[in-house]
């Protein structure tokens, strides 16, 4: 079998391409031989009698470059295509593909640094997952918020308040006029605020309301509780889901599978654990994005340009091209205040999330003063909430283009 190809020589409805950004102590030849062997058919250096011709003609990666320039370098961009036969797709999912993609060969001692930076998949592979339910057209058809961002903010205290408290802060936002309300991801199913009972009490209170207001409830569990507890919010009236990635990265596709009339939000807090560039070992925020619309991410938390946490703008720009190509709404947010709002939009456009908690709840004249500042920021109808808001936190110089 030929390990080393060219695009033109290989199907490509029959595999998937993975681009990695790669170092290695023997040399580039040797890492993408590890890597392409160990992530398929077996051991990269040992072969075994169970082993045949067809089998790595069918099942095994395939390199795609110069077998001799990889010989002659330690550090570079390797292309490796799996074999879409692999997988299950139907089943195994996206938790099976990242297994098969940063897997055993990070083990391998050869393989001193790897770091997935594009993934190029065929029909054969996306056809089974569904997108976004709802996403950006859906989300602005349902709170009938057009040509402007959607005004988005968090439940804080993150934690320890009870189900009548939220209630009552809920009610506060609403009338300050957001669209957008989750729970933040520390709150999940705790004993002094059960979310039974908050699903409850939030999905009645809005449901008598003229304005439609999405709220995306916050369901952090392990796999055996998942499913019941998306179906638990639905059968209670909810209208949105909110998982963090620590629950898995196959639970949002888990969730879409349910084709629940359920907002689904992507909260992305801990995700550098996987996906910064300083670790040896990662996946570029990119691709993450990528999968995460893939899997039908309605929302996500994409980043912040601006705020306390301040991302490389070319960075947030990659992603916002990405998820909005896939109807998936970007929501930037860590910091975010009506100061900062006419800069934003005027690096990010209109089709994001605006999401804001502490400067929301942290207003001088409380939550609903905080919700109206923000409202007026993104309607452009400034009154002396927005007044109070500029005086506290004030607006930025200067933020870099995404570009």
């Amino acid at each position: 079998m030929k390990f080393f190809r060219t695009r033109e020589e290989i199907d490509l409805n029959k595999y998937y391409i993975a681009t990695y950004e790669m170092t290695s102590s023997a040399n580039l030849k040797d890492a993408a031989w590890a890597l392409a062997i160990g992530q398929s058919v077996g051991n990269p250096n040992v072969r075994n009698e169970w082993e045949t011709d067809e089998m790595f003609e069918n099942h095994s990666c395939i390199i795609i470059g110069d077998e001799k320039k990889l010989t002659k370098s330690t550090v570079g961009t390797v292309e490796i295509a799996f074999p879409v036969i692999n997988t299950d797709w139907k089943t195994d999912g996206i938790s099976h593909m990242l297994c098969q993609l940063m897997g055993g060969h990070v083990d391998i001692d050869i393989v001193t640094k790897c770091r997935l930076v594009k993934l190029e998949l065929p029909e054969t592979v996306t056809k089974h997952f569904k997108g976004p339910k709802f996403g950006i057209t859906g989300i602005r058809k349902f709170t009938k918020q057009y040509d402007k961002p959607i005004f988005g903010s968090i439940v804080k205290p993150k934690i320890g308040i009870t189900p009548k408290t939220l209630l009552e802060m809920v009610k506060q936002m609403v009338d300050g006029g957001v669209d957008f309300i989750k729970e933040d991801e520390i709150m999940s199913n705790p004993a002094f605020c059960k979310l039974e009972k908050r699903v409850d009490l939030i999905a009645n209170y809005l449901a008598k309301q003229s304005r439609k207001v999405i709220f995306c409830h916050t369901i952090n569990c392990d796999p055996h509780v998942l499913v019941d507890r998306v179906k638990m919010v639905h059968e209670l009236g909810g209208n949105g889901v909110h998982i963090n990635v620590f629950s898995g990265y196959g639970a949002y596709n888990s969730i879409r599978k349910q084709n629940l009339p359920l907002f689904l939000h992507y909260q992305s807090s801990g995700a550098k654990v996987t996906t910064d560039k300083n670790h040896r070992y990662s996946i570029s925020w990119p691709v993450m994005c990528q999968l995460a619309t893939l899997m039908g991410a309605d929302t996500i938390q994409t980043g912040m340009v601006g705020g306390y946490s301040n991302d490389e703008p070319a960075e947030i720009a990659q992603c916002l091209d990405i998820l909005r190509a896939g109807n998936t709404l970007p929501t930037l947010s860590c910091g975010f205040h009506p100061g900062l709002l006419d800069k934003v939009s005027s690096i990010a456009g209109n089709d994001y999330l605006a999401n804001v908690g502490g400067a929301v709840h942290g207003h001088p004249g409380g939550t609903i003063a905080g919700a109206l500042a923000m409202r007026q920021a993104i309607d452009k109808t400034y009154g002396p909430e927005y007044d109070a808001a500029i005086a506290k936190w004030g607006r930025p110089k200067t933020i870099s283009r995404c570009s």
